[in-house]
């Protein structure tokens, strides 16, 4: 029987050490070992005991290999020494720059989408770009870009070197529709553009914030303008109402989406002053953008937009609307604006 032994992994199949344990401890044993001379019953012995401690070794290499599976598939930072995690960690923001921010500005479109202008987005290019130069951005506006120069704006920034820069901000002023945004004579997907700064395409920005900032609505539905009760000048702000189509989009580690409206609600766009979003989100990084935590000042953007409400209207349908911001945050620390020394 053990002459059909070939080699030392032969012995160790599982079904291989079962017959051998079964042959040692049968009953017929003493009746097997006729003709066995002393030598040939020592080996068989040492035999035998081999054969005990290869089960007992393949049980454990089991065991130990089921409670590693178990640990991957439960707990993926599960570590012999688990990490301490310090809730007050921020992110460094002390390099040499703080980073470029881009700025597309969409009012126009050609003719055939059917999208009306945007009227009032000039103000809130204006004034997004004064209250991101206050926290020391490289401030770079576009308006009105065509479909593939807004793409060859965006790959220029992924593929360029940002290792002295804190991080990166990028925001689109225009309509949407589902996961996209306009320019000027096509849409975007919106995870196209996020995917162009994940860290297997842009590797300088790995470990820093990407911000991105849709301000962005249909404008085929809705767009009956509402006469607030200030004017402007003697001139009429009309606030426009449009129904939003954005879905709040996961991007990866490190990014931050800030929508200016939760899917299912309005958004709001005065015809002079520009959006509702944006004219909230630069009043309070006017007032807290170097001080607040980035998220909690997101929180208190949504909660002042929240409070809003379309008064008159020539829709009847729109008085009182509301509008409720959001953002989806895959930050994993604080992020602070603190001035650069």
């Amino acid at each position: 029987m053990y002459n059909e032994l070939n080699t030392p992994r032969d012995r160790l199949k599982p079904r291989r050490l079962a017959a051998d344990l079964q042959w040692f401890c049968s009953t017929d044993w003493e009746a097997s070992q006729q003709g066995v001379t002393g030598a040939e019953a020592c080996r068989l012995f040492f035999l035998f005991l081999f054969c005990i401690w290869s089960v007992i070794n393949l049980e454990m290499s089991f065991h130990s290999a089921a409670t590693t599976e178990n640990l991957a598939e439960t707990d993926g930072f599960y570590r012999s020494s688990p990490v301490v995690l310090d809730p007050a960690e921020e992110y460094t923001m002390t390099r040499k720059r703080r980073g470029v921010a881009l700025i597309f500005n969409q009012e126009s479109f050609f003719w055939r989408l059917g999208l009306n202008p945007r009227s009032g987005t000039n103000a809130d290019r204006h004034n997004l770009e004064r209250r991101l130069l206050e926290l020391n951005f490289d401030v770079r506006s576009y308006d009105d870009y065509k479909l593939v120069d807004v793409l060859e704006k965006i790959h220029e920034a992924a593929e360029d070197d940002h290792s002295d820069a804190d991080c990166f901000l990028l925001a689109f002023l225009s309509h949407g529709e589902n996961d996209h945004v306009y320019a000027y004579d096509g849409k975007i997907n919106i995870q196209d553009i996020t995917a162009m700064f994940r860290g297997n395409k842009c590797r300088s920005l790995i470990g820093k914030p990407k911000i991105f900032i849709v301000q962005a609505c249909r404008g085929e539905q809705h767009d009956d303008p509402v006469t607030p009760c200030d004017a402007v000048d003697n001139v009429t702000n009309e606030t426009v109402v449009d129904a939003c189509a954005i879905h709040t989009l996961p991007a990866g580690a490190d990014f931050i989406m800030c929508y200016s409206v939760a899917e299912g609600f309005y958004s709001h766009r005065e015809t002079i002053n520009g959006s509702w979003y944006i004219q909230d989100l630069c009043e309070l990084l006017r007032k807290y953008g170097s001080s607040l935590e980035f998220t909690e000042l997101l929180t208190l953007v949504n909660r002042k937009v929240s409070m809003r409400e379309v008064g008159n209207c020539k829709d009847l349908s729109a008085i009182g609307k509301k509008q409720v911001p959001c953002f989806a945050s895959m930050l994993t620390k604080k992020l602070y604006f603190r001035p650069k020394k």
